[in-house]
């Protein structure tokens, strides 16, 4: 529905730009960037949390050339599809929730993790508490999250009570978002150092809202629940992105 009829579909907000106009290409570009930015390399052995259809499984081995790569999925449908295509990089595909993690799962520690666009929709605190056992020393994370900023703490009630609606309707609960500093406190109570964060607001948020609305404007969505979901979805992405006050963020580090 979103604009991409491959098996192992995308499934994320996309980094929308001059050079990344379909929804493909905006969502291969939050991947690269994210590659980029944790500098994957073919050797690494990489855990991808909640990577959906599996679609950036197909990217890491294509793109970077990685051949070990153990990934977590919680939706069945999404596991089978993985599964089914049988992809020589994947070693192993868990059906699990990655707040529920255990090292003993895993064939061995990760020279990198990844979580692209999906965690966000879960305490923070309580994800990173799993990661240090998971990780290789000098191992490297990278993920996406939804930040407050300084605008925030001056928004009226009443602005804060609309941001905390629109956030739930999409599964994201305002009690387990925090400001930078305390996300770089939380990281580094775990181990992890370097610490990088990145403002993708305009180019994540502000992009894939247009993206709907010229969708909707030249074919209309079918009025059904996913239709629906991915409008709402939008109104958040446009509501987030005019009114500056929470920002989408791409966040990197190494363990000690």
């Amino acid at each position: 529905m979103l604009g991409d009829s491959a098996t192992l579909a995308w499934s994320n907000l996309g980094l929308w730009s001059a050079q990344a106009q379909t929804y493909v290409q905006a969502c291969e570009q939050l991947a690269e960037h994210l590659a980029q930015s944790i500098q994957l390399t073919a050797q690494d052995h990489l855990l991808d949390l909640g990577c959906g259809h599996g679609a950036s499984l197909q990217y890491w081995a294509q793109h970077y050339a990685v051949q070990h790569i153990e990934a977590v999925e919680i939706q069945t449908a999404c596991i089978e599809k993985i599964q089914q295509q049988a992809l020589a990089c994947v070693h192993a595909a868990h059906q699990r929730s990655f707040m529920n993690l255990n090292a003993e799962c895993f064939e061995q520690k990760f020279d990198a993790i990844v979580c692209l666009d999906a965690l966000y929709h879960y305490d923070l605190k309580k994800f990173m508490a799993q990661i240090p056992a998971l990780l290789q020393s000098r191992g490297r994370i990278g993920f996406h999250y939804l930040l407050f900023n300084d605008n925030w703490s001056k928004a009226s009630f009443l602005s804060k009570q609309r941001d905390q609606y629109l956030l739930k309707l999409a599964d994201v609960q305002l009690q387990h978002l925090m400001y930078q500093t305390e996300l770089e406190y939380v990281l580094t109570q775990h181990g992890f150092e370097q610490i990088q964060i990145q403002i993708l607001s305009e180019p994540v948020l502000g992009g894939f809202a247009q993206y709907v609305q010229q969708e909707l404007h030249l074919h209309g969505f079918q009025h059904d629940l996913n239709a629906l979901k991915i409008q709402m979805t939008a109104k958040l992405c446009q509501q987030l992105f005019q009114e500056r006050r929470i920002d989408y963020v791409q966040v990197t580090a190494t363990l000690a």
